[in-house]
């Protein structure tokens, strides 16, 4: 700043302290060598490491504009000292004004880029420091001792006391007492979250209003906060695509500045040289870039070669690469910090650039549209007349089968059993197989005792007791295992499916006995969230291991018009990777599911979306993690990933803009018109260029889910009325597997089911119109708009 002051005094005559030497260039000199070789020891070491590694960054350049104008000044000094010429005109003010401006630069920066994880440092503060460890009385529960230990020394099973107020220590399961916690900081939802006995509480939440004895179910980095920071800590250090891009423009730009330094520095010598007197009539020649020195005016040459230095060096001062280097990681720290704060974990930049360029969006059903929670609403004998196969034998047999089952159909059956009999305790199950997607086999023996409890019997079970094999399944379950499943049967299953119910067969010693009915409701906000996204023009599909009836009533309910049914788990993964293989170029495909059975599927989507998954964080086959269980969170997903895209996009023309007009106006080009550059005015520049750029991505911060009720407009109305109409429903995926030289017509043509139906044509040509199968023939239409099965048209591949 000295270096500054003397250099932009007054126009007085400088004292001579030796012919060639100004008190003024003396002074400069002295406040200007240990800037450029103490003080600028760290940008020579950089640039050093720099080059060492094949690349050249902006440290390179300013090791090239101050060594470029401290040497020139010394040189012209010691020329004008050793010819007994008048002091020079130099540029020892440049290096102490670069480096400051430089300095002060990457400070305000490094201010702004700590502001780009103020998300993380939330849940970092989030983490207690400690947690109050009890002993209970084995006999009556009471608390008999209690201590106060660092949360890190917490075990798994430990009996901890949250009191109100207090942060829960760690994640845990609730085994007494009953209160709400505030999970704003994890989740981003507001209202507080009630918790009872059985609950599940998350380490780091606000206990609100009372006090809760909890067991320690995933302690130190197995815990839901820690596994989150460090999704995010990687989400943040990770590259977006885009950033090859700006990678790939700042391996050439310093080599390209200092070329274009270069023939600055040439241009200018030449004009000098040639047309001096164009020179002259420049408006800054007459003011203050040259001075009388002790009264004498500057020779030409010494005229033209500060002209051309000066110039050169702006432009190595005014270039700047940081600000394209800063344009894509800045936004995805933000991005991803932001989402992380409204439970949306995204995991690095790749996925949240690809989430803005989905156009097909493929949804599970099964607590993905649904709430997940299916229950049993209807049960059903087909042997009435049969004394011995009661409705009680049957669910006794159900029940136990379904005990050893993990399937959330199996958990649905299981928990209804148990109200029945009003009891935990079930019969003895052996040979146990599941098939997912068709059902299992068992034997079952030992369900007597509960037959005998449901009638207040006290008969002995031993002398009646017996092995029974059971079959529990859909249609296809029995049919493999060679049973006909009868008009009455399919009828009563037909009649559920239709309100989107799933229904499934007990077959017991080869007989089928009965059907139970489970209902899954959709999640409120599924028909909004459905309407959103096919507003933004995204192609919503639903597949689901269910058959066609039920299928079609869901999608229903929610508004998809494209529907796959019947597919099993292996078959989900299949259809993600035929999409991908048909989509556009660059348009990426979705998949949403619950993280369970579908990891698969998720992990060949371009962006894989696990919904509702709570504490457990940690699914690796997602690319984006929703700690809630609402379907809205994808919506803002994706358009987070939009807002965080244009905000990269913004930054990188924002940088290219900054240096496509300051290079020039920096070299020189402008001066005819009265516009140019000094060095210092170039550093402050390039240093104001990268902290405008991290500034930028700041505003991501004021991203904030969007209100699902501004969608319900006329035009939802309008769609909700219409929702239930035109809806294609595939078999399988069958018919997306048909290579683009199947005809789609020819498919059809011969089979007298088609010639059956006169609604037949049009919903050919509706089902042949869809974008995504004018490459892939289908081979299974089912038109949908009617209930009656009559009226179905089923064309089997």
């Amino acid at each position: 700043m000295m270096a500054f002051m003397f250099k932009w005094k007054n126009h007085e005559e400088s004292p001579q302290v030796i012919r060639g030497l100004s008190l003024e260039n003396l002074i400069m000199f002295l406040f200007s060598t240990p800037v450029q070789w103490i003080s600028g020891r760290y940008f020579y070491i950089q640039a050093f490491k720099a080059l060492k590694h094949g690349s050249a960054n902006m440290d390179v350049l300013i090791v090239m504009a101050t060594t470029t104008a401290y040497l020139y000044s010394c040189i012209v000094v010691l020329f004008n000292i050793m010819q007994n010429l008048p002091s020079p005109i130099t540029f020892f003010d440049v290096p102490p004004m670069l480096m400051m401006f430089v300095a002060l630069g990457r400070w305000l920066e490094h201010i702004a880029k700590g502001k780009t994880s103020d998300a993380l440092t939330k849940l970092l503060s989030l983490q207690p420091p400690q947690g109050t460890l009890v002993r209970l009385d084995e006999t009556t529960g009471t608390i008999i001792e209690e201590k106060t230990i660092l949360a890190k020394l917490i075990q798994r099973n430990d009996i901890l006391k949250v009191v109100p107020g207090g942060t829960i220590p760690t994640d845990g399961r609730v085994i007494e007492g009953t209160s709400t916690c505030d999970e704003s900081l994890l989740t981003g939802e507001a209202m507080p979250v009630e918790k009872t006995v059985g609950s599940q509480v998350v380490g780091g939440t606000k206990n609100i209003n009372g006090m809760l004895l909890i067991c320690a179910t995933h302690v130190g980095h197995e815990t839901a906060l820690k596994q989150i920071i460090k999704l995010v800590e990687e989400a943040q250090t990770s590259k977006a695509p885009i950033q090859a891009l700006a990678d790939k423009i700042a391996g050439y730009f310093v080599p390209v500045i200092v070329g274009f330094s270069g023939i600055t520095l040439i241009c200018w010598i030449i004009i000098g040289i040639t047309h001096f007197d164009k020179i002259e009539k420049y408006s800054m020649y007459h003011h203050s870039m040259f001075r009388h020195h002790v009264g004498k005016v500057p020779s030409n040459t010494e005229v033209v070669l500060e002209l051309a230095f000066r110039f050169a060096i702006t432009v190595l001062s005014i270039a700047c690469p940081c600000a394209l280097g800063l344009a894509t990681p800045t936004a995805v720290m933000v991005g991803t910090g932001v989402g992380a704060s409204q439970g949306i974990l995204i995991k690095g930049g790749e996925p949240l650039e690809a989430a803005h360029k989905i156009r097909t969006i493929v949804f599970d059903k099964t607590g993905t549209v649904t709430q997940g929670k299916p229950t049993v609403v209807d049960t059903r004998l087909f042997l009435p007349n049969d004394s011995y196969w009661t409705l009680p034998r049957m669910l006794a047999i159900a029940g136990t089968a379904e005990n050893c089952s993990e399937h959330p159909l199996g958990k649905a059956i299981r928990i209804y059993c148990k109200d029945y009999f009003g009891c935990e305790q079930f019969g003895r199950c052996e040979d146990f197989n599941s098939i997912w997607g068709y059902g299992l086999s068992a034997k079952v023996n030992g369900i007597e005792f509960l037959i005998n409890k449901y009638i207040g019997s006290n008969h002995n079970v031993s002398l009646n007791d017996k092995t029974y094999a059971v079959l529990i399944g859909n249609r296809e379950w029995m049919e493999r295992n060679n049973m006909h499943v009868t008009n009455e049967v399919d009828s009563a299953m037909s009649k559920h499916e239709y309100d989107g119910h799933t229904t499934v067969l007990i077959a017991i010693d080869k007989t089928i006995i009965g059907m139970i009915a489970i209902a899954d409701r959709i999640k409120p906000t599924a028909p909004l969230t459905i309407f959103a996204l096919q507003s933004m023009g995204i192609n919503v599909l639903l597949v689901t291991g269910d058959n066609v009836k039920t299928a079609r009533a869901i999608a229903a309910q929610i508004g998809i018009k494209n529907v796959y049914a019947e597919v099993l788990p292996t078959q989900k993964e299949r259809l993600i990777a035929i999409l991908k293989e048909n989509s556009a170029k660059g348009d990426k495909v979705a998949m949403v599911g619950d993280g369970v059975n579908d990891s698969p599927a998720l992990a060949r989507a371009d962006v894989g979306i696990a919904v509702g998954t709570g504490a457990d964080v940690a699914v690796e086959a997602a690319h984006i993690v929703l700690i809630r269980d609402a379907l809205e969170d994808v919506l803002a997903a994706i358009l987070l990933s939009k807002k965080t895209v244009r905000r990269i996009r913004f930054n990188f023309l924002f940088a290219v803009i900054y240096n496509l007009i300051g290079v020039p106006i920096a070299a020189g080009v402008f001066l005819p018109i009265g516009i140019s550059l000094m060095p210092w005015m170039a550093s402050a520049a390039m240093a104001l260029s990268s902290v405008s750029v991290v500034m930028s991505s700041l505003l991501l911060r004021n991203f904030h889910k969007p209100n699902l009720q501004k969608y319900a407009t006329q035009e939802f109305i309008f769609w909700s009325m219409n929702k239930e109409k035109n809806i294609n429903v595939h078999r399988g995926i069958n018919d997306v597997e048909r290579t683009p030289n199947d005809s789609f017509i020819s498919s059809l043509r011969g089979s007298r089911l088609v010639q059956m139906f006169s609604g037949a044509v049009s919903a050919v040509r509706q089902q042949t119109s869809h974008p995504l199968y004018d490459k892939q023939k289908a081979a299974l239409l089912l038109n949908t708009n009617a209930h009656d099965e009559e009226t179905e048209l089923q064309v089997l591949a």
